[in-house]
């Protein structure tokens, strides 16, 4: 039976549906093959979310034992374990990406995120997971710093997919499209088939809410009261309306005459995490045709029971939404400031997480080791 209900509409309206999480459980249990049926077309993954799953139950037991006996180091142990689950994602949406022409079928893993200021040591890591996980439906993962940037263009010129992460900037998500483009490019002058390289542009949407809802609060007025929750989602749409100049412009259409496909915007952050808002709120004002819309479980299954109509909510928007943004900086708020506010922020999340997932996993090791020293 073919999917219905929300999720089907959205896909029908364009929206590519992805799962922003993943662990070794999910993989186990079916649950992903099972999402998979029901329309999910891709997933991404980030420190956080790894940290999270080999924090919860025993599916890493038995390779962290074996780990272990190997000698395996931390840092070569979550190596494994992270490219392990990519690499098994992969292989569970591989008829997607077979039947999509590579459009979709996609599964994300991140470089180091301690890597986030040092260009050549992310090119690097790159280049390293794209080889372990070997499989060519997978993005790697970069952040869009601004060390970052020319990482994204040479990863792209080795022809390797990427995912651009922790986009907040309307001006820093003009530079990512840029340095799409050069890598394409260079990818061409290089010799590569420009047809099987992939890329999206994850432009964060919730977090932006997050941090001015409270600085509208604090100014306390009746049109600060109003503009609460609206800034996250006209940031997007103008974003959107940059995508749109760039695939309208002759630099773009050159590469696309090559054979090359466009880096879709990626809506990220969607979980709506003020409850005084409708939790499918970065979803339903975000529906237009060629983006990616990754959500957590809790916000795709909200869709899935009461999600809208999927009718275009972005197309056209762009001058309300420039008006909108005009109305925060009247009230003395930069969106630019909030931005950089936010990427500093989220690369230090990500490398808390990081650390997290480190400690956890030098302690599965441990205690691995210990066991298998009592039983010897």
């Amino acid at each position: 039976m073919a999917p219905s209900g929300p999720l089907a509409r959205l896909t029908e309206a364009g929206v590519a549906v992805w799962l922003d999480d993943l662990s070794r459980e999910r993989l186990r249990s079916g649950n992903l093959a099972a999402l998979v049926e029901r329309g999910v077309v891709g997933v991404t993954t980030n420190p956080t979310i790894f940290a999270a799953a080999i924090s919860q139950g025993d599916a890493y037991d038995e390779q962290l034992r074996a780990l272990a006996a190997q000698g395996a180091d931390v840092d070569q142990a979550v190596f494994a374990i992270t490219t392990d689950d990519v690499r098994a994602a992969a292989d569970v949406l591989r008829p997607v990406h077979d039947a999509t022409q590579g459009q979709d079928g996609r599964v994300s893993i991140e470089v180091d995120p301690r890597l986030a200021h040092d260009t050549d040591a992310t090119v690097e890591s790159a280049k390293a997971l794209w080889a372990t996980v070997d499989r060519p439906n997978v993005f790697i993962k970069i952040p869009a710093t601004l060390e970052g940037l020319p990482a994204i263009t040479a990863v792209l010129a080795e022809g390797i997919s990427v995912n651009v992460t922790l986009i907040f900037s309307l001006q820093r998500y003009a530079a990512v499209l840029d340095a799409f483009q050069e890598g394409l490019e260079q990818a061409r002058a290089n010799g590569h088939d420009l047809a099987p390289i992939a890329s999206v542009a994850s432009f964060f949407v919730s977090r932006v809410d997050t941090a001015i809802d409270p600085r509208l609060d604090a100014l306390g007025t009746p049109e600060a009261t109003e503009l609460r929750g609206k800034a996250a989602i006209a940031n997007a749409r103008l974003a959107y309306g940059i995508y749109e100049e760039v695939v309208a412009s002759e630099r773009w259409q050159a590469l696309a005459a090559a054979g090359a496909r466009p880096q879709r915007p990626l809506w990220a952050s969607t979980g709506v995490k003020d409850p005084a808002y409708p939790d499918t709120l970065y979803v339903d004002e975000l529906v237009v045709a060629g983006v990616v819309n990754t959500m957590p479980e809790k916000t795709l299954e909200a869709v899935a029971d009461h999600g809208g109509d999927a009718h275009d909510t972005v197309t056209g928007t762009q001058a309300d939404a420039a008006r909108l943004l005009d109305r925060l900086v009247a009230l003395g708020i930069d969106i630019d400031d909030v931005a950089h506010e936010l990427e500093v922020e989220g690369v230090a999340k990500f490398e808390a997480s990081w650390e997290q997932l480190l400690a956890k996993v030098s302690e599965g090791l441990e205690q691995a080791a210990a066991r298998a020293a009592d039983a010897s």
